[in-house]
């Protein structure tokens, strides 16, 4: 596959320049379709880390005192150049992730979403002003850059992740080093030159791409330099980061695993649940955190639901997600691939019926067919486990007491789905669910007006909507005497 030669970069972008790693080594990308290599990418390492979060403590003076109305022309340049290339960077997606052409120009302009809307906030940032009760001074409370960022991304998503972050850093004025996920460089790559392009001052975005991570982020969290990491990943990672965080005190964002309850009450609307089913299941071949994992369907309804679902699974269409018409791609590695596998046969010997699916696609590329289980036990590994594949899960309830605490019963929280046409419902499930984000009647529920983000295990913080620019700003009170 092709691409367009002024977006595909494969270096280092340190201090408003590309550069290859410092060692001169470089990782291979492959494409999970055809395990055809893409491209060979620079490996950097602890030299070029340190490099890069300089570049950001050099710049961080001046890039926290410029015009607030200069940031926001810069992401809404960004933003126009992004759609702009949508065509160029849903190809290099699609050829990288595996994700079908369709979904991966889905997520170009979710992406671009998040550098218009932060572009609209870098001209909001308030602050308050009072007095103290005994009158003797003025309080003024003011909000200012945190500072040097760490940005760490995940393979998934690898354009929308990289503008949740970026975006609301340029926006508070702070400069950032990014490592993105070393399977799915390329269009995280692409994406900062388009920063490049649209603007951003020389060492506001340093990114560095390894293949081994813990040698960049590592030195980047002791550096001193660095106020802030923000990562999204799995949760075991995150908790490295947060230990690696506390030495220096440092601001975190975390939006870590997750593990989401589906539930469908007796008086949902069957059809609405199926198509919210099929968003929650399968958005990214189910390669989303957000992705609904266990699924509690009335008893009244499962068989039906359930029926509706596979027929609905098994008219996807399985392949390279560069071909015209494919539904679902790859997975994106072997690793994924066999987790995937061997959690269904792990479910299948504990009495979990296959309606649909169940088996990897024999050929080249790491395809798995979209599968739908039914009376799926408690003790089955996938039912507390990420399944991270296109399987859907499904076993029956009785009662609202009991399905809310079998929702509940994971150190995850990030979100939760529930289908019922009763608003008193909707709400009492909303309120006992212990979640992050609700879909109430509704598969999907990422938009960048919206706080994204989970509790328990599942993270820290949340990216987007108005609070999304609260994680990269401090408060500053300043005391003024009455005269």
């Amino acid at each position: 596959m092709s691409f367009d030669p002024t977006l595909l970069k494969t270096a280092l972008f340190i201090d408003g320049t590309w550069r290859p790693a410092a060692s001169a080594a470089t990782f291979e990308v492959e494409n999970p379709a055809t395990h055809e290599v893409i491209a060979h990418v620079a490996d950097g390492g602890p030299e070029d880390a340190r490099l890069a979060i300089e570049a950001a403590g050099r710049a961080q003076p001046a890039w926290a005192a410029s015009a607030p109305r200069h940031r926001a022309d810069i992401l809404r340049r960004a933003y126009e150049l992004v759609l702009k290339n949508t065509d160029a960077l849903a190809a290099i997606m699609t050829a990288e992730m595996g994700k079908p052409l369709a979904e991966a120009k889905g997520e170009v302009a979710y992406g671009a979403e998040f550098l218009r809307w932060f572009s609209e906030e870098a001209v909001r940032v308030g602050g308050d002003q009072t007095s103290t009760v005994d009158g003797n001074n003025r309080i003024m409370v003011t909000k200012e850059p945190v500072g040097p960022c760490v940005l760490v991304t995940p393979w998934n998503f690898p354009l929308a992740m990289g503008a949740r972050k970026i975006a609301p850093a340029v926006a508070a004025g702070c400069t950032m080093v990014f490592k993105p996920a070393e399977l799915t460089p390329l269009t995280s790559l692409a994406l900062v030159e388009i920063f490049r392009v649209a603007g951003l001052p020389a060492g506001v975005l340093n990114v560095v791409t390894t293949a081994r991570a813990a040698t960049v982020v590592e030195p980047w969290m002791s550096s001193g330099i660095a106020r802030k990491v923000s990562f999204t990943g799995s949760t075991a990672v995150g908790k490295v980061l947060l230990e690696q965080a506390a030495r220096n005190v440092m601001r975190s964002s975390m939006e870590l695993g997750g593990n989401a309850p589906f539930i469908v009450l007796p008086d949902a609307d069957l059809e609405r649940a199926v198509d919210g089913a099929l968003k929650a299941k399968m958005r990214n071949m189910g390669e989303a955190c957000t992705a609904a994992n266990r699924f509690f369907v009335h008893r009244t309804l499962a068989g039906d639901f359930a029926e509706k679902l596979a027929k609905r699974m098994s008219d996807l269409r399985v392949g390279n997600g560069a071909v015209d018409g494919t539904d679902v791609g790859p997975l994106i590695g072997q690793a994924g691939l066999d987790k995937v596998e061997s959690l269904v046969s792990d479910a299948v010997k504990k009495g979990a019926r296959v309606l649909t699916g169940g088996r990897r696609v024999e050929g080249p590329g790491y395809f798995f067919e979209p599968t739908v289980l039914v009376d799926v036990p408690e003790d089955a590994e996938l039912m507390g486990t990420e399944i991270f594949g296109p399987v859907a899960a499904i076993s029956s309830f009785d009662g609202e007491d009991e399905v809310i605490r079998r929702a509940n019963d994971t150190p995850w929280g990030l979100v939760g789905y529930v289908f019922t046409q009763d608003v008193d419902k909707a709400m009492r499930f909303s309120a006992a669910l212990e979640v992050g984000m609700v879909g109430l009647n509704t598969g999907l529920v990422s938009n960048p007006a919206a706080p994204f983000g989970g509790i328990k295990q599942s993270g820290l913080g949340r990216e987007g909507g108005k609070i999304g620019i609260e994680e990269f700003l401090e408060y500053k009170y300043t005391a003024i005497p009455v005269q």
